[in-house]
Formats: structure tokens, C-alpha cells, sequence
């Protein structure tokens, strides 16, 4: 996963609080490009950081996902070169997984 520092983290702090929202809204939070923040949400969905959402198949709405819940929480991680990324989150999702299933018992 190759994502953008410092923008990708701060669009998932954005979304970290549980609300959806659009492209519009978080360039205006970020001060950032419209249209850049709209090439970034596709591919932080792609990578399972994020999902598209309703009302309409093209609103524009994304929410996060608990992998990119986990993936905020830990942008210094990713900075550093001797931390696999990937396997942090994945090992980090399936811990959550567990908990949750021990939970429902």
C-alpha cells in the first residue's frame, strides 16, 4: 500500500470521527485541491481504508473502515522503513476480528 503523507492520514482523521462525507468537504477542512482529495478517496477505497457509500450509487460519500481506523492511528509506523505496514494493520485487524468473536461467545 503506498499512500500519500501527510494527505491520506489527515482525510482518514477526517473520517475517523464515524461520519460520512465528500470530496467538497474534506478539501475544505484540509485546504486542499478539490480535485486531488477526489483521486485520493478512490484509491484509499481501493485499498480497503475506506468505502463508498449511499443514498445514491454517485454521491460521493466515503466512510472509513476499521482498517483505515487502524491505519490512522499508526501514520508514524508507516514512516518508518523498518515497519511492514501492511502486515502491522493485518495483524492488528485479525486481533480485533478475535476479540470481537470472544466477545460474542
Amino acid at each position: 500500500m503506498r499512500l500519500t503523507v501527510p494527505t491520506d492520514f489527515e482525510i482518514l482523521q477526517i473520517l475517523s470521527n464515524g461520519r460520512r462525507n465528500n470530496a467538497v468537504n474534506i478539501a475544505v477542512h484540509l485546504d486542499k485541491n478539490r480535485s486531488y482529495v477526489n483521486t485520493r478517496l478512490p484509491v484509499l477505497a481501493d485499498y480497503g481504508l475506506l468505502n463508498r457509500v449511499g443514498p445514491a450509487p454517485n454521491s460521493g460519500l466515503y466512510e472509513i473502515t476499521d482498517r483505515g481506523r487502524i491505519a490512522a492511528s499508526h501514520r508514524e509506523a508507516y514512516e518508518d522503513d523498518d515497519v511492514d505496514f501492511d502486515a502491522l494493520i493485518e495483524r492488528e485487524l485479525a486481533e480485533r476480528t478475535d476479540e470481537a468473536e470472544r466477545t460474542d461467545e
